[in-house]
């Protein structure tokens, strides 16, 4: 045996489940890609603890078949994606294989060990050059770049090239494909390199090439009104979306992926049901991009890994999202990664830490897992490129932990490190009050689009009317005097015309940031006025037609005449029952 393949092969020596041990010879790298050969298939697997002579891997596939003895071909790389144009619109697996191709190859059901490449290399994309002969350029400078749908798309030097280069060449406008050479460079030592459109990156390293990262403060504009004045997102921000099943994830997934003020969305679903990730597969490309008014799909990204599949990919799926991710931020994007669910995830690092022989922490996951989570939402951020321009990554995790319980360990672990959390609550998604984000146990670190004052009067209002609600459960609601019982109908008047919105209405479900502020001061005119009354039957009875005439305003363009008659009419309400 030959010096090489004794120090890149090695043989198995013990199986257990998707952790397979090898004893090798030469030497391994942590997080290196091997390939376990079983028949004629190679199966794909990532070292995760060397010790001694000895190494775990994970393995991506189901290990039917290995067997104590196999050949296990060690590669020499990282985990790596391949990273260039045509990733828009594509639908990858966790080791970013396209799932449309493997269908073609594999049918119905997919084949163990078939991997093929993300990018396809027949299209020709028209290049435009950015560089010319002389420039000196480091990694992540643009060379070129093409166009991508709405999107533009730079051709930059390779992540992984350190130092600096000299430009000896670029090619001139034209069609190319991605394997053709856009440009040569060459370092001082004179050595030279080809730069084509594509290059790789390891999916576990954040890409590192910009000037500095800066502290997230812009709103992200979700046109969600309980997010965006409530419980605001920053671009280049984070938040979580924990709730229970049944509770709107998905569809809430699907109304911020929409309409979000984001340039590229990337959807991880990360060890799903199967179900779930049917549904993402078939309404996200019908979804249509508010601004463009082309299908969603164009500007997105799906990474599907569904709970069937070996648990080692739901890792890899996440990883690989937040690298195409942080790849369109490198262009000065914004980009949003949606993640559904982190708690698959978790569960799959606590699989394989059980096989590890980890010593467990709290409900059996691993001690690290915190240390995890943290990593991976601390590649979101908002940067400044060496070009003067800004990119972001904004992620928003789903959290699915069982029976509802915030109190596990995943969603614990998460409300560390995000700077928003929107709680679902089983509570409103049974009553009907959709999106069914907890208006009482929601927070968030980021700024409001609504003035500061306007919005402390409202949370006092709704926390006050939850207060008096309780208390009317339990003595009823002739105990209750007509001054707390206004609270409560107050705040249920805030829960109905604001914090409630159609998803499905194309102009409720999409409420932009003028109109959230325009609204949210005729409401706090109602929530601080004072209303003179007879009687609670007689103010439920009043604020149930100035709630019913809200609604109907919410469903009205603004400025439009209906909306200015609307307006008139509430105007003309209120007068009825204001106090003087």
């Amino acid at each position: 045996m030959s010096e090489s393949e004794a120090r890149n092969t090695a043989r198995i020596v013990g199986v257990n489940g998707n952790l397979m041990t090898v004893e090798f010879t030469g030497e391994v790298m942590q997080n290196e890609v091997a390939y376990a050969k079983t028949g004629d298939a190679h199966l794909k697997c990532e070292v995760i603890r060397v010790r001694g002579d000895r190494a775990d891997l994970q393995v991506f596939e189901s290990t039917n078949g290995l067997k104590v003895g196999d050949e296990v071909e060690f590669t020499g790389e990282l985990l790596c994606v391949e990273l260039g144009p045509g990733l828009l619109t594509k639908v990858y697996d966790g080791l970013q294989n396209p799932l449309n191709l493997l269908a073609e190859k594999s049918g119905f059901f997919l084949q163990r060990g078939v991997y093929l490449r993300a990018l396809d290399n027949t299209t020709k994309w028209d290049f435009t050059p950015l560089a010319k002969a002389g420039d000196k350029v480091v990694a992540g400078d643009r060379v070129g770049s093409v166009p991508e749908g709405i999107v533009t798309h730079y051709i930059m030097v390779p992540f992984q090239w350190r130092g600096e280069w000299s430009v000896v060449s670029v090619a001139p406008a034209g069609s190319y494909t991605i394997d053709d050479t856009m440009a040569t460079v060459e370092n001082e030592q004179g050595e030279q390199r080809k730069v084509t459109m594509t290059q790789f990156w390891p999916v576990k390293i954040p890409i590192p090439d910009y000037q500095e990262k800066l502290m997230p403060e812009k709103t992200l504009i979700t046109k969600t009104r309980s997010i965006d004045s409530f419980f605001p997102v920053a671009v280049g921000g984070t938040f979580c979306t924990p709730g229970p099943f049944g509770a709107g994830k998905t569809v809430l997934q699907h109304a911020i992926s929409t309409n979000a003020e984001a340039d590229v969305v990337v959807m991880a679903a990360c060890g799903e049901r199967a179900g779930e990730v049917v549904e993402i597969l078939r309404e996200f490309p019908e979804l249509v991009d508010p601004r463009t008014g082309q299908p969603l799909m164009n500007r997105s990204i799906i990474i599907c890994n569904t709970s069937s599949m070996p648990v080692a990919a739901r890792e890899a799926s996440v990883y690989t999202a937040v690298t195409l991710a942080e790849y369109y931020r490198q262009m000065g994007l914004n980009t949003l990664l949606l993640a559904d669910s982190t708690s698959r995830w978790a569960q799959a690092l606590r699989e394989m830490s059980g096989r590890l022989e980890e010593i467990p922490g709290e409900e059996s996951f691993p001690a690290y897992l915190e240390s995890r989570i943290a990593g991976f939402y601390e590649r979101a951020g908002l940067v400044k490129l060496r070009t003067g321009e800004t990119g972001s990554v904004t992620i928003g995790g789903a959290v699915s932990p069982a029976g509802g319980n915030f109190e596990e360990p995943v969603t614990q672990a998460t409300l560390k490190v995000v700077g928003a959390f929107l709680g679902l609550s089983r509570e409103r998604s049974d009553a009907r009050r959709y999106p069914a984000i907890g208006p009482l146990e929601s927070w968030s670190k980021y700024n409001s689009v609504v003035p500061e004052d306007q919005l402390a009067v409202a949370r006092q209002v709704l926390r006050r009317g939850s207060e008096v609600n309780q208390m009317m459960k339990v003595i009823g609601e002739d105990g209750t005097g007509i001054e707390d019982f206004m609270l409560y109908l107050k705040s249920e008047f805030l829960d109905y015309v604001y914090l409630q919105q159609n998803t499905f209405d194309k102009i409720d479900g999409a409420t932009g940031d003028d109109r959230q502020r325009y609204m949210f001061a005729m409401i706090s005119d109602v929530l601080e006025a004072d209303f003179a009354f007879s009687g609670k039957e007689e103010a439920r009875r009043w604020f149930l037609e100035l709630r019913q005439l809200f609604i109907d305003l919410n469903y009205l363009v603004m400025d439009s005449d209906e909306f200015k008659t609307q307006e008139k009419a509430i105007a003309a309400k209120l007068a009825e029952r204001r106090k003087k």
